[in-house]
């Protein structure tokens, strides 16, 4: 969505507020010997006393409210009962809701307890991307050129992006126009950042495949070649100048 008068940033603004302080609480409220599905009610309850709803059970009938991916899962990870947390697993948890009208998502991966299996480095690296990625939008900017600065960071720390898991446009609904902000240098597009446009802005790091695959049950998502994968997301507003980030309470910098 573009935004175009104040009542529309308020509303975006309350909505992102919304994923953000879940997405942080859940983040901090994740221990081991906790199951996903006890994680997904915690954030669930959150979302709820917001008055907001999950976006991904809303636009596509996800059975959860929010996706949590467990070490080789790298997104869109069912939460489930059966699933327990482990010291040292690599967690990513997706928060994107509807309230009010308006959309909001944000994403955050990050190691559970001691980095045993050291998965930290990939985590930073994800982070950082996506910061200096963020810092280099603005109206006008060609969206495949963030995504070449997005995979030649990768690559410089040693690592893939998956070229088939993009941020997009957001707003009035949770994928919106521009409908595809990939993380390498998409040459077929020539489209441009507008100003004032609301786009959610995602990294998909990678330890070794370049492509997600779906599991059998329809959602999960792995690596091609299996390794571990990093994601972090913001949900901006593009200005002439620097951006303004509305899930910046999530703390995924802190």
């Amino acid at each position: 969505m573009s935004i175009t008068q104040e009542t529309e940033l308020i509303g975006m603004q309350k909505a992102s507020e919304a994923v953000a302080y879940t997405l942080k609480e859940m983040s901090n409220y994740a221990q081991p010997g906790m199951t996903t599905k006890e994680l997904d009610d915690f954030g669930a309850k959150i979302l709820s006393d917001f008055g907001a709803k999950s976006a991904p059970h809303l636009s596509y009938g996800f059975p959860g409210w929010t996706c949590i991916s467990v070490n080789n899962e790298f997104c869109h990870g069912i939460p489930s009962g059966n699933n327990v947390l482990k010291e040292g697993d690599l967690i990513n948890i997706d928060v994107s809701a509807e309230l009010g009208g308006f959309w909001s998502d944000n994403g955050n991966s990050f190691v559970l307890g001691q980095d045993i299996n050291q998965h930290q480095k990939l985590i930073d690296a994800s982070k950082q991307i996506l910061h200096k990625a963020i810092n280099n939008i603005k109206g006008g900017v060609r969206i495949s050129d963030i995504g070449r600065l997005i995979e030649t960071e990768a690559k410089k720390r040693g690592y893939n992006v998956i070229k088939n898991l993009t941020g997009h446009g957001i707003g009035r609904s949770l994928h919106e126009e521009p409908g595809e902000i990939a993380n390498y240098r998409d040459r077929s597009n020539q489209t441009r950042f507008k100003k004032n446009s609301v786009v959610a802005i995602e990294t998909f790091i990678s330890t070794i495949s370049t492509y997600a695959e779906t599991l059998n049950d329809g959602w999960t998502m792995v690596g091609n070649k299996g390794g571990f994968m990093a994601q972090h997301e913001h949900t901006i507003v593009v200005t002439g100048g620097k951006p303004i980030i509305l899930t910046e309470m999530n703390g995924i910098w802190n």
